[in-house]
C-alpha cells in the first residue's frame, strides 16, 4: 500500500448546526448536504463527514464520541490574521502561535477547541 492523501475523515458531534456554524463562520469552510441529508464541511481537496451523536452511519469508529479527536489544519491565512480571526469570533486561544513540527516540516501554530471540545490546531508552515 502507498497512501498519498487523506480524502476525509468524520466527526461525531452533539449538534450538526453548531458545528457547521462554527467551521463555517471561523474556519471559512463550506457546507455540503449529500445522499440521505448526510452532511459535510469542504475545504481544499478534502471534507469532514459530520455524524450526529446517537445517530451515527455505520460503519463507524468503535469509541465515537464528540470531543475526541484532535486535528491540525494548513492555512495559507498569515497567523497572525488568524488569532485576529478567532478573536473577533470570541474563540478562546489555548495556545500560540507557537512552533511546531509538522508532517513535512515545521509549522507556526495556534490551538483553539471546537463547539464539541475536539482540540484544532491551525498552523502556517514555517516562514508562512
Amino acid at each position: 500500500m502507498n497512501i498519498s492523501a487523506l480524502d476525509h475523515l468524520v466527526l461525531t458531534v452533539a449538534s450538526i448546526e453548531a458545528t457547521c456554524a462554527f467551521y463555517g463562520d471561523v474556519m471559512g469552510m463550506e457546507t455540503k448536504t449529500f445522499a440521505g441529508g448526510r452532511t459535510t464541511l469542504h475545504f481544499g481537496d478534502q471534507k469532514i463527514n459530520l455524524h450526529l451523536a446517537g445517530h451515527e452511519f455505520e460503519p463507524k469508529a468503535d469509541t465515537a464520541l464528540p470531543g475526541t479527536a484532535d486535528l491540525c489544519f494548513i492555512t495559507q491565512t498569515p497567523i497572525h490574521e488568524v488569532v485576529e480571526t478567532l478573536n473577533a469570533q470570541s474563540v478562546s486561544i489555548i495556545e500560540g502561535p507557537v512552533p511546531r513540527t509538522g508532517a513535512i516540516g515545521p509549522l507556526n501554530s495556534v490551538y483553539f477547541r471546537d463547539p464539541d471540545g475536539n482540540l484544532i490546531e491551525v498552523a502556517n508552515r514555517a516562514g508562512g
